[in-house]
């Protein structure tokens, strides 16, 4: 597919496209969009950062456009995203395709006042974005009416399972009509997520445009096996010695977050943190901070993963591995983003090797493995040996990193 003209998509949208820069459409978009615009539901599988939301986006706005608007003011279509970062995003991502509409989008999720999310449904929203808690306070409170939804859209649906969503997505589904067209969208499918979505969709078409929980070529990665109590020194360090100017850092908990900003901002690193406990005034300032160059780092928790879209973010660092193989590839796509190059390093101690190997074997690849100069891992520090039940002696351990360590990453320590 050479061009967005030959989707047949309607000709506000396209020159909304036209104006944004957007010249060919993504592998997920050139499937996508024609299934979509024939009215069919769709199972989609896409690495993340290839352009899935205007994959479902664009044919949704030219179906909108091509159906006589309702009178209810009630929405015609209901997006669910996982996290309220994600929910923004994309709600802003179809403001920009639909300028030259009257379609009217609106995102709510919790953290913020319900009043002015309230008042917007009361003038009339055609399409709403959701995260599922605060759309079952507005359905309870009877603030909302969902029986003129048409297109039922889940993105990321299996982050919102990961979250614990299941039993309000079953609650949200009893009152929606079951004469709609849904669609399940994520960069990663596993069997839980495949189960609910076929509980859910009609005859869906499967549409896979790469490897299952496959990771794009464009993003080059590293392991640096590194004992934990030596990780913040060498990220100060790589921050420094490398001027990187825009690094996301991922940590597993809010409490890490926290402890580590602090500890950079020692060391003179502008940066702040992203975590679930912070309002969403506070998450939104730090997250604008770091797009605009006002922070060099951003220390953020999984709830970050799915809700970050800058296009040329260069570094990507997992502090600590995830728990779940799949939050891997979510966390490193947040580089090398749509067909840029980027670079996503990990820390890994010798506790956290197995996490290591399910990543692996989730993405069907070996990492290349190294030590960072000035930060080798000490294999006398019997407090790093603890491998989660796995014990393994001094000797396999120095046996096993060698073994691991492939040619250098191009970043020494200096002399």
């Amino acid at each position: 597919m050479s061009s967005f003209a030959e989707l047949q998509l309607a000709n506000p949208v396209l020159t909304a496209l036209n104006g944004l820069g957007y010249a060919t459409p993504t592998p997920i978009q050139a499937q996508a969009i024609p299934v979509i615009l024939a009215g069919k539901d769709i199972l989609a599988g896409a690495q993340t950062g290839t352009g899935k939301t205007a994959a479902f986006a664009l044919p949704l706005l030219t179906k909108l456009l091509e159906t006589p608007r309702a009178q209810s003011k009630r929405p015609s279509a209901l997006i669910l995203t996982p996290t309220r970062e994600l929910a923004d995003q994309v709600a802003k991502s179809i403001q920009d395709y639909a300028v030259n509409t009257e379609i009217c989008t609106l995102a709510v999720y919790g953290g913020v006042s319900q009043k002015p999310q309230t008042e917007a449904l009361i003038s009339g929203v055609d399409i709403l974005v959701a995260t599922p808690g605060r759309l079952l306070d507005l359905l309870n409170q009877q603030a909302l009416e969902l029986s003129a939804v048409r297109w039922l859209i889940l993105d990321e649906a299996d982050r919102m399972l990961d979250l614990g969503f299941k039993n309000e997505l079953v609650r949200l589904l009893k009152q929606l009509p079951n004469d709609r067209q849904t669609l399940f969208f994520s960069a990663t499918f596993p069997k839980s997520v495949k189960d609910l979505a076929y509980r859910m969709l009609n005859k869906p078409k499967e549409i896979e445009v790469a490897v299952a929980n496959a990771t794009v070529d464009t993003i080059e990665q590293i392991v640096y096996n590194m004992d934990n109590n030596k990780k913040r020194a060498a990220l100060a360090w790589l921050i420094g010695s490398g001027n990187w100017q825009q690094v996301l850092v991922f940590v597993r908990s809010k409490k890490e977050a926290d402890d580590l900003a602090t500890e950079l901002k020692k060391d003179g690193i502008k940066c702040d943190s992203l975590h679930g406990d912070k309002s969403q005034g506070a998450r939104a300032r730090a997250l604008e901070d770091f797009k605009t160059g006002q922070i060099r780092a951003l220390i953020a928790t999984d709830v970050a993963a799915r809700g970050i879209d800058i296009l040329e973010l260069p570094w990507v660092v997992n502090y600590e591995l995830p728990f779940n193989a799949e939050d891997y590839v979510h966390r490193i796509g947040r580089t090398g983003r749509a067909g840029n190059t980027g670079k996503a390093i990990s820390f890994v101690a010798r506790n956290e090797e197995y996490l290591l190997a399910d990543i692996e074997t989730l993405i069907s690849r070996v990492l290349p493995t190294q030590w960072l100069e000035g930060f080798e891992p000490n294999f006398d520090d019997k407090t790093d040996n603890v491998n989660h039940g796995h014990n393994l002696s001094k000797q396999r351990q120095k046996a096993k990193a060698k073994a691991r360590s492939k040619a250098t990453y191009g970043i020494k320590k200096p002399r």
